[in-house]
């Protein structure tokens, strides 16, 4: 072949997602430590999501609700923290340095340069005044084990103190210091996301120290969450890489080279996989399906998404802010929506136009009873709603 890059089609790119992602029956993991290793990170802004993208992909999904629990909460073997993009995700914990050193960083200066402006332009206390309330409040939270921001403020009442921001704007207001310091101690790796208050579908958190960890070189943890990440989605392109790292088109380029990353042409153009990861992948040995939630990691991984999801399934998968909702997935493409009604049935739409056959329909259905059998009573709406699951959850 020479120096000719090596074509990688659409068939080979499901088949791999199909089988890194832990998605073919053959490829499902034993836990949730397994899962989360394996994707690198769950998206964690809606914290079902979570549970839902474990459970879809375990061999027996029963358990998932109190292994996942025990691995976020007890174990810490899972770690719930901002990471890529300003984004809350989980995490394995041994990647926690990792994700630290090459995006909170920049993300975390910049966050907290923007607190410091906003209470000095509404004249509240000055960096000093704030060193020594986030150092009560760390100190606070040590004690306590995990705490909610109004348990932290009974114990440091300064952080109660309000200050106006955007006075003037349309979209002015007044922020509460422990809001704004908590989310800033958050993206610094300094404090984590904590057991929920109510059930495992809440959104209401406590927080909690984060785990030690090691001080990288921003560069080499570049290069290592990359490599990490090229490794489960490979091929990807430029713009794939930029868009879920969020980083600069130069910090990317530096890593692909750092770690020897080969190019592959793909139907977007030049795309990318670890050395070593160029040759053919074989298909899974039987057909699949899964139903994915909102937000799921798959769903979500690559910016050109064409080669698994047809732009004209996007108007209703996707909400207004291009976030996507629970998916239907046979064979490597998403090829459909759906939703859980509020009596607990998990019901679900083909929206490809081509449809998907009787095989595919009874795999589909065969997924809708599992997941029903695992999440039981419990009511899970997406905190992102897109049109097909609104209508489905009537």
């Amino acid at each position: 072949m020479g120096d000719e890059a090596r074509y990688i089609g659409v068939a080979e790119r499901r088949a791999r997602l199909a089988l890194r992602h832990r998605l073919a029956g053959a490829a499902r993991a034993a836990g949730p430590e397994e899962v989360a290793g394996s994707l690198v990170a769950l998206h964690g802004s809606d914290p079902a999501t979570v549970y839902l993208a474990v459970g879809a992909r375990l061999v027996d999904p029963a358990g998932t609700v109190p292994q996942t629990g025990r691995a976020l909460y007890e174990d810490r073997t899972l770690v719930r923290m901002h990471g890529m993009r300003h984004t809350v995700f989980v995490f394995p914990t041994e990647l926690t340095a990792v994700v630290h050193a090459s995006t909170g960083l920049t993300v975390a200066a910049r966050e907290r340069a923007a607190l410091l402006k906003d209470m000095a332009a509404a004249g509240a206390p000055d960096a000093a005044w704030l060193k020594e309330v986030e150092e009560s409040a760390l100190a606070a939270l040590s004690r306590r084990g995990q705490a909610t921001a109004a348990e932290l403020a009974r114990d440091e009442p300064r952080l109660r103190e309000q200050f106006a921001y955007a006075a003037g704007k349309s979209y002015a207001g007044v922020h509460t210091v422990s809001t704004r310091l908590l989310r800033v101690l958050g993206v610094e790796g300094r404090v984590v996301r904590g057991r929920p208050l109510g059930s495992w579908t809440s959104s209401q958190f406590r927080w909690a120290v984060a785990p030690a960890h090691p001080e990288l070189d921003p560069a080499e943890a570049q290069a290592a969450l990359l490599e990490r990440w090229l490794t489960v989605c490979g091929p990807a392109t430029e713009a794939d890489l930029k868009w879920w790292t969020g980083w600069k088109v130069t910090d990317v380029r530096r890593a692909l080279a750092a770690i020897g990353a080969r190019s592959v042409s793909l139907d977007e153009g030049t795309g990318h996989v670890v050395d070593g990861d160029v040759g053919p992948v074989a298909e899974p040995a039987e057909p699949w399906a899964a139903l994915l939630p909102a937000l799921d990691p798959t769903a979500m991984g690559w910016q050109q998404r064409d080669w698994y999801l047809a732009p004209e399934l996007r108007p209703a998968l996707f909400d207004y802010s291009g976030n996507v909702g629970p998916t239907v997935w046979w064979n490597g493409r998403v090829v459909g929506g759906w939703a859980q009604r509020p009596d607990g049935e998990i019901v679900w739409r083909i929206l490809a136009p081509d449809g998907v056959g009787r095989d595919a329909e009874a795999a589909i259905a065969a997924e809708a009873e599992r997941l029903r059998e695992w999440v039981g009573t419990t009511r899970v709406t997406p905190r992102f709603r897109t049109p097909v699951e609104k209508e489905l959850a009537r």
